[in-house]
């Protein structure tokens, strides 16, 4: 199936113009609805909206003006998801920093965001204070002022254009010290849309999320809810042990998850004596949930469906498995985001055969504009088309398009690698690795220097059994040198593995 096929099947999104007009939206259409819930307490959308309105006010009154940055350092509460609609109102930047992020890269992100000024909260607030001149405010002492305004309606509105920047979403990767992702309204609202349009949030979803807004899976979460007009629990600082517990508690329906948080979910359900939350819906993302894992969780949540999904905060989601088709090419991460094209590119930069694995390049009103000042890397990997203007995403990732134009991710420029003439990928070893019966995960390290190829898993089973097993399922060229087992693998922030850690562990116990 060509581009052109792609394109004939898909449902054209509206354009909206802003963030904040999402939430407008929803506060319009259900203002008594809930919201946003947090371990302290719920916001409506009236009063999510007034506070958005107040907090506007508050960045007008400090002397912020549209295009200048905000960096807010916060636990993941209900203020932050109204200081983020407030922002967008008022068009100034959002910067999103991760709780866990220390001095070493807060400096760099400060440096590189140029903020007019900073929010964090407690001892956050010391820590930025320390390292920065910039004036750093406490959440305690901003948000009564904020509050105060929303009870007397106070509104600011600024004019916002589609293409203005609203967030910056600093990521690791490539470069020593994280980088930003540019989110303008037109393509994160676009994104949000055609995301709601496959997935579907409704009126009666509550959405049980445990990702900081500083990562865009978490972000965007709080925009699905307003476009479903559902609700969203921000449940980061929960207890692992009563995650269960709480998801009955607040009737949790729709679950995003990472592979570490699927496996601590199953392992309670085996436990749990009590009737499962009504969960409906599970999203993937961060690394691809293992056959068993899938299996676990639709036993711990009877007609949920598990949903694969895959994308970049380049372009928010390359792919989704439609919802109703969750048992189906299990391999699979499903179809192109609508209103977005996928091509598969060789070497030469020309498509390859169908069913031929390339460079997976994505191109669409979700793909963002680039990399915040760096123009050397959003060029490398941001890159136009012909004289049209327009930039296609060269992800990295390398994937393969069946007949009927769903994708199959076969692993990142960084997880391909040569070992005795044959190329492979770390992908494919781990997925072969959690087919072997008592492995709940798995990480592959590649070989470097004189080190071979190596592997980590978790579970209750031998290296040596698992080896042989996987004997079994590879080519021999792909069977790792050596197997251990661990009780815990390291992970990123992002839920993936964090091979840097492993290969540290390896070069230091030779």
């Amino acid at each position: 199936m060509g581009d052109a096929d792609l394109d004939a099947r898909i449902t054209p999104i509206e354009r909206a113009a802003s963030i904040h007009g999402l939430l407008d939206e929803a506060a319009a259409e259900t203002p008594d609805a809930s919201a946003v819930r947090d371990p302290v307490g719920t916001l409506t959308y009236r009063r999510l909206h007034a506070l958005s309105h107040a907090f506007a006010r508050w960045l007008h009154d400090q002397g912020l003006r549209r295009g200048d940055r905000l960096v807010v350092q916060l636990p993941t509460r209900r203020e932050q998801v109204a200081m983020f609609f407030g922002a967008s109102r008022n068009g100034v930047i959002f910067v999103p920093l991760n709780p866990a992020m220390k001095q070493y890269h807060l400096r760099s992100v400060l440096a590189d965001a140029e903020p007019v000024a900073v929010i964090g909260a407690g001892e956050q607030t010391a820590q930025l204070r320390a390292i920065t001149d910039l004036p750093v405010h406490d959440l305690a002492d901003v948000w009564p002022e904020v509050e105060a305004a929303a009870d007397q309606d106070v509104r600011v509105d600024v004019e916002v254009a589609p293409d203005d920047i609203a967030v910056l979403i600093y990521t690791s990767g490539s470069t020593a010290a994280p980088k930003a992702v540019i989110g303008p309204h037109a393509q994160v609202v676009f994104a949000s849309r055609a995301l709601q349009q496959v997935l579907g949030y409704r009126a009666d979803d509550v959405v049980f999320c445990r990702f900081p807004l500083s990562w865009d899976y978490g972000l965007y979460k709080v925009l699905l809810t307003c476009l479903g007009r559902s609700e969203i629990v921000l449940a980061g600082e929960e207890s692992d042990l009563l995650l269960l517990r709480r998801m009955r508690e607040v009737g949790a329906t729709v679950v995003p998850i990472v592979p570490s948080l699927a496996t601590m979910i199953t392992t309670l359900a085996q436990r749990d004596v009590e009737p499962p939350p009504p969960v409906r819906l599970i999203t993937n993302t961060g690394a691809a949930l293992s056959a068993p894992t899938i299996g676990a969780l639709r036993s711990a949540f009877p007609g949920v469906r598990v949903v694969r999904q895959f994308g970049q905060t380049e372009c928010k989601r390359v792919s989704i498995m439609p919802p109703e088709e969750d048992r189906e090419r299990p391999q699979s991460v499903g179809l192109p985001l609508p209103g977005t094209t996928v091509s598969i590119l060789g070497p030469d930069g020309e498509p390859v055969p169908q069913g031929e694995v390339g460079e997976i390049v994505v191109s669409g009103p979700h793909v963002m504009p680039g990399y915040w000042r760096m123009p050397e890397l959003t060029d490398k990997t941001f890159r136009p088309v012909g004289d049209t203007g327009q930039r296609r995403l060269h992800t990295g990732d390398y994937g393969r398009v069946d007949e009927d134009g769903y994708l199959y991710f076969e692993g990142r420029r960084d997880d391909m690698f040569k070992r005795k003439g044959i190329r492979m990928s770390t992908v494919e070893i781990e997925a072969a690795a959690m087919d072997v019966p008592g492995v709940r995960t798995a990480a592959a390290v590649p070989p470097a220097g004189d080190r071979d190829l190596a592997l980590f898993v978790e579970g209750d089973v031998d290296p040596h059994v698992v080896l042989k097993e996987l004997a079994q399922r590879l080519e021999p060229a792909k069977v790792p040198a050596i197997c251990r087992v661990v009780d815990d693998l390291p992970l990123t922030m992002h839920g993936k593995n964090a091979r840097a850690a492993l290969a540290d562990l390896l070069d230091r116990s030779r």
